[in-house]
């Protein structure tokens, strides 16, 4: 696992839950030195353990906290660099929507060695749609319902997301296009901030 993603889970749990708990948390995990390096690779049982001990601390599944990690990664201020990244996929939702197959190329960009499962977006219907997961860590599909969530918002969208664990087949999240001007979405532009 690309210690970029074990440093988010460490600032997700430290900025949401405190100093205290994420300590309590590295310690049942056997994190060493109290946290992870962004750039250093960390066997997946690590992650797995940080999680497990995450949702024995703070009685909440795996699932939740997963998807709490994905929307923490676009809505929060410090994380504004994925944010950006995620909205040259498209101007509108559906635009992101249909730009998430091209996802793990756009991240290889920005950090070469972060390997995300391929995603592959199936329509299902007017405005429905499947975004599969494949070939990866099976909680990076809660973690991009999460995601999914925040873009939702970010974009001013009314989405309904649902998760399916994919018996036999990789896991899959359900999205549906409620209205895609529900509310005014949050300021973007190319340029960023001067």
């Amino acid at each position: 696992m690309h210690g970029l993603i074990n440093r988010a889970l460490q600032n997700f749990l430290r900025d949401t839950y405190g100093s205290d708990s994420w300590a309590t948390i590295a310690a049942a995990a056997q994190v060493e030195g109290g946290g992870f390096e962004a750039m250093l690779p960390y066997p997946e049982d690590v992650t797995d353990r940080v999680i497990a001990a995450a949702a024995a601390h703070l009685t909440t599944p795996p699932t939740m906290i997963l998807e709490d990690l994905g929307t923490y990664l676009v809505s929060d201020p410090g994380m504004e660099a994925l944010r950006r990244l995620l909205r040259f996929g498209g101007a509108t939702f559906l635009e992101f929507l249909y730009s998430l197959d091209d996802l793990p190329d756009r991240i290889r960009l920005a950090v070469p060695d972060l390997a995300l499962p391929r995603l592959e977006l199936v329509e299902d219907g007017r405005n429905r749609f499947l975004l599969r997961c494949n070939d990866g860590w099976p909680g990076f599909c809660c973690m991009m319902l999460g995601i999914l969530r925040a873009m939702a918002d970010d974009y001013g969208a009314l989405v309904m997301l649902e998760s399916s664990p994919g018996t036999g087949q990789a896991p899959t999240l359900r999205v549906r296009l409620l209205d895609m001007r529900f509310a005014e979405g949050r300021r973007f532009s190319l340029r960023g901030s001067a």
